[in-house]
């Protein structure tokens, strides 16, 4: 079966080859698992059902990871789960110190907990809170603090029919696809990213078709339980997956996104954007690669659209080599406006992109851009993963701004300056104390070019120090 269209863990986004991402375990099949499953970034994803065996419940409060509901049934049980995540930042100057932007240091906290309830093979339901907070920010963003709401709570039925599978799910859940270049969770910043969704997925052993229909919930932060469905905001999408030559993954999506009162440089109005995907990922000896071409047609207003993006990693991994390090290189590139007031807008919309996949310091937006990345990782002991990474970036077209994360141009930049927009120098370290509780340190260091220096920008850090602990 191909694998899932599921989430790549922040780690893997920043220092693992870019194979297809893991089979997705968020329903249970007819075996019973014979071993503990790992904790996933995405806890919907996990299957306790392996502790009906009474052998393998060794860890503390294994009596809440698996309450049976059925004497007869192992795929009948509830289990309870939490996630704590501590983050300090210190970032130097966001936006480059462009406009009223400045240096802060601050603590963002972010604590979720969740009730798993499997009815039986078939049905099962699933329910998590959030409570984000963000300490001491000058700033706070709505993807910075939500006090304690509804983050996810679905209804989901599979059935097996021989060798292939159905699932579906209604209610709020997420997405995210391969290396979340354009569809992720949004694990990076504090409040990850959810759909109101209907969602169906049918499986056989090299195919699989996902479609969902969806509404992403807009956050609110005025009290808790607040948070609802953006009715002027709809994502809706079609994909297909296949296995091709091996294990190696070919796929292919549309997407049809839609947002009311949209506002780009270049363009404002009702946007309807039509979207077409088409990926290739996979390994083999010790090389991996991961390619992605996007289009976009539709309209802002009155103008049209038409943009692109693409994405492609790779590397090779000695794996006989003291520390097996892997040797990377990533090419980005994503269109521009390259003529103002020309009734088509240009500028490339990155959908719900993921932090993690350029630095966590969001000095990086994939839209106007050209970015070069050479990479290393390194293993020098077990649990321990660390990548240094040089990253070259230029603007598609000097007639559009430069352009930070999520999607934000920054001020003074459209049609000013040179192609170059700057370079980062970046150290990550990954360590994983145990199976409940990891760590991670990330430095990134951006040297700006003229463009945005003649803006009122300078050079800028970034620091993050990153504790978290599931249960």
């Amino acid at each position: 079966m191909p694998a899932a269209a599921s989430e790549v863990s922040a780690v893997d986004a920043v220092t693992a080859p870019p194979a297809p991402p893991p089979e997705d375990l968020g329903t249970p099949s007819s075996a019973v698992p014979h071993e503990r499953p790992a904790i996933k970034s995405n806890r919907w994803q996990e299957n306790w059902s392996a502790l009906s065996d009474p052998a393998l419940r060794t860890e503390p409060l294994d009596g809440f990871k698996y309450i049976p509901i059925s004497p007869t049934d192992p795929h009948s049980y509830l289990s309870f789960g939490l996630t704590l995540r501590e983050r300090f930042e210190s970032n130097h100057a966001p936006a480059f110190g462009v406009g009223e932007s400045s240096g802060d240091s601050y603590l963002l906290q972010r604590l979720q907990f969740h009730l798993d309830a499997h009815f039986d093979e078939n049905w099962r339901a699933f329910v998590q809170f959030e409570d984000a907070r963000a300490f001491d920010k000058d700033t706070i963003t709505p993807a910075d603090q939500n006090a304690l709401d509804l983050r996810l709570a679905f209804l989901e039925y599979t059935r097996p029919f021989d060798a292939d599978l159905l699932k579906a799910r209604i209610g709020r859940q997420d997405f995210a696809f391969d290396l979340q270049r354009f569809v992720s969770s949004r694990d990076g910043p504090n409040l990850r990213q959810s759909f109101d969704a209907i969602w169906a997925d049918w499986e056989t052993p090299q195919w699989r078709f996902i479609g969902f229909v969806s509404q992403p919930v807009q956050y609110r932060d005025g009290e808790p339980f607040d948070d609802t469905s953006n009715e002027h905001f709809r994502f809706h999408t079609l994909r297909v997956e296949r296995h091709v030559l091996g294990t190696n993954e070919l796929s292919s999506y549309y997407s049809y996104y839609e947002r009311d009162d949209a506002r780009f440089l270049d363009a404002s109005g009702d946007e309807h954007r039509h979207i077409l995907d088409v990926r290739f990922a996979g390994a083999d000896g010790g090389f991996d690669w991961d390619l992605e071409a996007m289009g976009q047609v539709g309209s802002v207003g009155s103008d049209d659209i038409l943009a692109w993006g693409m994405g492609a990693r790779a590397g090779y991994t000695f794996s006989d080599v003291i520390w097996q390090p892997r040797l990377g290189f990533q090419v980005d590139a994503a269109s521009g406006d390259h003529t103002p007031g020309d009734g088509t807008l240009g500028t490339f919309n990155p959908l719900f992109p993921n932090g993690y996949y350029f630095s966590l310091a969001g000095f990086t937006g994939y839209s106007n851009l050209i970015h070069l990345k050479p990479s290393i990782t390194v293993k020098p002991i077990d649990n321990l993963t660390v990548t240094g990474a040089v990253g070259l970036q230029w603007r598609e077209t000097t007639s559009d701004a430069v352009y930070v994360q999520p999607a934000n141009a920054v001020n003074g930049t459209a049609g000013e300056g040179g192609a170059w927009t700057g370079y980062y120098s970046q150290l990550r370290a990954d360590y994983a104390f145990n199976a409940n509780l990891t760590g991670a340190v990330e430095l990134v260091h951006y040297v700006v070019g003229d463009a945005v220096r003649n803006a009122g920008g300078h050079d800028s850090d970034y620091v993050g120090v990153e504790l978290k602990f599931s249960w």
